[in-house]
């Protein structure tokens, strides 16, 4: 009876697990288009390793870091397809939207199997889904690094795209500066509000946002 009274206390205060890995293909509720800041990946991490994607004159800005099947809580990963994966030439034809192939090879692993799609098509709706969100441009002319307060890059992008809601969109952060924006879809890539575990916005007053290289 001990057993079974603490078996029962320690379902109640550990927390669910928010994502496994190996699900079933196309098994999910709904996507998350994630957005990253060039400049503020490439101060993170980037211009440690030497990325490309981070020589100066690019001109890339939010680029797209991945569309992520989600469940209502938590997210499926690796999950077991018959999909054939893509080739080289496919990976690489999304660099000009994700800064690189080896970023759309990973994130067809880890996300784009559980789409439960072939691998050229979930490129082609990860494509759609960049390109149907307009990215405000008074973001993308910024003269020097400045302060910004992530509510009005929120409201910076609801203002170009009207269909968008504030439930809808979430900035993140990392180490003071705007990571990503992240944006929730159905599965025919509506804008939807963002499930409870989706829904964490930047908790800092503002985040530096640097200008595109």
């Amino acid at each position: 009876m001990i057993k079974m009274f603490c078996a029962a206390l320690l379902l109640t205060i550990l927390p669910l697990n928010t994502h496994a890995d190996g699900e079933p293909a196309g098994e999910f509720d709904y996507y998350v288009l994630s957005l990253s800041w060039t400049p503020s990946w490439c101060a993170l991490d980037g211009d440690a390793r030497d990325d490309a994607q981070c020589d100066r004159h690019r001109g890339f800005g939010f680029t797209l870091h991945g569309l992520w099947p989600q469940f209502e809580q938590g997210w499926p990963s690796y999950c077991r397809t018959a999909a054939r994966d893509p080739s080289r030439a496919m990976s690489g034809a999304m660099a000009d939207i994700m800064g690189s192939a080896g970023l759309a090879w990973y994130e067809w692993q880890k996300h784009g199997r559980c789409s439960g799609l072939a691998a050229a098509d979930y490129y082609a709706l990860s494509r759609r889904a960049y390109e149907m969100i307009n990215r405000p441009d008074v973001l993308r002319s910024l003269p020097r690094a400045m302060d910004i307060p992530p509510r009005v890059i929120e409201a910076a992008f609801i203002a170009v795209n009207p269909l968008l809601s504030p439930d809808a969109v979430t900035v993140t952060c990392k180490d003071g500066l705007i990571q990503e924006i992240r944006i929730c879809l159905t599965r025919d890539l509506v804008p939807r509000q963002c499930a409870r575990d989706t829904r964490r916005d930047c908790g800092l007053a503002t985040v530096e946002v640097s200008p595109m290289r």
